[in-house]
């Protein structure tokens, strides 16, 4: 979970709830300032018991930076509303909702984004419909499997949310992250509101379906390797819940753009935003010559008669360093 510093929405930002062919979602849609000529558009995707919230740091700095960004709650999550079944929180379920939510934006393909667990989303959205995206950025989020403490964990909340009240699984939540001190000495009255008011909205069907597929969620790396889009793995190198070692590996093997942010942990997003936009930014702001270069590339290797394959193999090696650009 992103625990977000201030709950203050950044300038030019409307929140309201996005009509598509999937049911309403809410968002936050932050706008480039005005004059600035629009670069394009991002989608993005919360982690596991977050919300569009856990972006609200980065959505200025991304706005600042010509991008319109929009922060999302998946269904079920927060202010979204969800069914109570199971089935609605399957793989396929939600990459098709993130596929309809980049439709609904009216800009055309659009970044894409995922963090944490939306990563996972995130990367089923673009295998199963490429063409709405025009980039996949894995934030915080790896093709492999989840560290074997954040597994146990997932697990004892999965299995705490079966037998007990939702009240007392957030009580214990909260004392858990204090390590052990008093419950909720360390933040401001307003957001240990939000983020009970949070964790009491998501549906515990949704918190089940996404602790199950991180538990269950197989090595994507070859899969990766495959997506005809640009792709782009960014994390802190202090990152936790994914083996920093495995997702540099999986960077090398899919030769994505390669963002580290350096001092940030799970939630760059939240931690250090300004660099993560930077970092953002260089490859989007990249993409277009990816595309042409993995189209001229894919013409070069199979002739005239060949599929253009819009990510070429080796564009790894990207920005690194403190600020995404180093």
């Amino acid at each position: 979970m992103s625990k977000p510093r201030s709950l203050a929405l950044p300038p030019r930002t409307r929140a309201y709830r996005l009509s598509t062919a999937r049911g309403d979602f809410a968002v936050l849609d932050t706008a480039p300032p005005a004059g600035t000529r629009p670069h394009g558009t991002a989608l993005l995707l919360p982690g596991y018991t977050g919300s569009k919230e856990d972006f609200l740091a980065l959505l200025g700095p991304l706005s600042e930076a010509g991008y319109r960004a929009v922060a999302v709650d998946g269904r079920g999550q927060h202010e979204t509303p969800g069914p109570r079944g199971r089935a609605a929180y399957r793989r396929k379920a939600l990459a098709l909702d993130a596929v309809a939510q980049a439709a609904a934006l009216g800009d055309g393909p659009v970044h894409l984004l995922g963090h944490s667990f939306g990563g996972l989303v995130a990367r089923a959205a673009a295998a199963l419909a490429p063409d709405a995206f025009v980039s996949l950025t894995l934030l915080s989020s790896g093709p492999g499997r989840v560290a074997r403490p954040q597994r146990i964990r997932v697990r004892a909340l999965r299995g705490a949310l079966a037998l007990l009240p939702k009240e007392r699984v957030w009580q214990a939540t909260r004392w858990l992250d204090s390590r052990g001190e008093e419950p909720d000495a360390a933040d401001p009255p307003e957001l240990v509101r939000f983020l009970r008011r949070r964790w009491m909205r998501t549906r515990i069907a949704q918190l089940a379906g996404a602790g199950r597929l991180l538990l269950a969620d197989p090595d994507g790396t070859t899969a990766l390797s495959g997506l005809p889009l640009p792709l782009h793995i960014a994390y802190g190198d202090e990152e936790m819940v994914w083996p920093v070692a495995d997702l540099a590996a999986a960077a090398a093997r899919t030769g994505a753009h390669h963002t580290v942010v350096a001092g940030a942990g799970h939630s760059p997003n939240v931690s250090h935003p300004a660099e993560l936009a930077a970092g953002l930014a260089a490859f989007w702001d990249a993409v277009p010559e990816l595309v042409s270069a993995g189209a001229r590339a894919a013409g070069a290797s199979t002739g005239p008669a060949g599929a253009a394959r819009s990510r070429p193999a080796g564009t790894g090696g990207g920005p690194r360093g403190r600020a995404g650009t180093g």
